[in-house]
């Protein structure tokens, strides 16, 4: 068969996928290691960039915990974290609004308009997207979002735009809170509507055994509680599957934990039946699980 007639049968077998996505919003929470790896990198920009020009309305939800941790580094800041979040002191904010706001943001957005996107780069305080208050003298800086405004974000995707967001949070009163990236992108997710949650991380999906990598395949919500008692969803994957859980239970279609180390990852998540990683939601029985 000729290339070209490879690249016909490839769009015909899209079709479905395409007519299901049309016009719909589809959150990528983008973070770890695709974040630090420029192959991995540029794949996730080039998805990005593809699903608009398809006819969808993707959000970028970035993270930035490695290049922060690396700041501290240099500033001699320890790192530490707290039931998988964080511990942020006012000195640890600024680094954060720094890295997250001013390099990272400022670099995403560049790179997809390099590619012929039209990119804008905001933070949950533009607009007031991501308001907050502080959730405990435990975790320092660390914001809980009481809700979040859409508006800014909906002009930006009726104007044809693709919006770059930061997870750093705000009072109102000119406080700022560094916000969980996955706990941002379900709550943005949610308060688009999106059709589709997608969370890109560093391992293959919520794993029973991550020495062995078994990859619970399908996750009822019904089974998070017995999984966390089980210490199977532990650690900073605790943040990530309650963000994934209230994504769904507000009204989220379709969410996915997947390997953002994967080269575009998230189109064989967007474009195949079988998907990668872990798919979480209500649908079916959990597939996967070893009791």
């Amino acid at each position: 068969m000729s290339d070209i007639a490879n690249k016909v049968e490839t769009l015909m077998e899209a079709m479905p996928y395409l007519q299901k996505y049309q016009g719909k919003i589809i959150v990528i929470k983008y973070g770890g290691n695709a974040m630090i790896n420029e192959e991995l990198k540029d794949a996730v920009m080039h998805d990005v960039v593809l699903l608009k020009l398809l006819g969808m309305k993707p959000v970028l939800s970035h993270g930035g915990g490695p290049g922060i941790n690396k700041m501290l580094e240099k500033l001699d800041i320890p790192v530490e974290f707290i039931e998988g979040l964080r511990y942020t002191s006012a000195d640890i904010m600024r680094v954060v609004e720094m890295v997250l706001v001013g390099q990272v943001n400022t670099e995403l957005v560049g790179f997809i308009n390099k590619l012929g996107g039209k990119a804008v780069g905001l933070s949950g305080v533009s607009g007031d997207i991501y308001h907050c208050h502080q959730r405990d003298e435990v975790h320092g800086y660390v914001g809980d979002i009481d809700y979040v405004d859409p508006k800014p974000i909906f002009a930006l995707l009726d104007a044809g735009y693709i919006p770059v967001i930061a997870p750093v949070g705000t009072d109102g009163q000119g406080h700022t809170f560094n916000i969980n990236g996955d706990t941002a992108a379900g709550k943005l997710a949610s308060a688009l509507g999106a059709e589709k949650l997608v969370i890109l991380t560093d391992i293959e999906g919520l794993c029973n055994d991550i020495k062995i990598r078994d990859v619970i395949s399908y996750l009822n919500i019904e089974d998070v509680k017995a999984l966390k008692d089980k210490g199977t969803i532990a650690g900073g994957m605790i943040p990530k599957v309650d963000c994934c859980v209230q994504a769904i239970e507000e009204g989220v279609t379709s969410v996915n934990i997947i390997d953002g180390r994967k080269p575009h990852s998230v189109l064989y998540e967007a474009f195949t039946n079988e998907g990668t990683g872990t798919t979480i939601g209500t649908a079916q029985p959990s597939v996967g699980i070893k009791w």
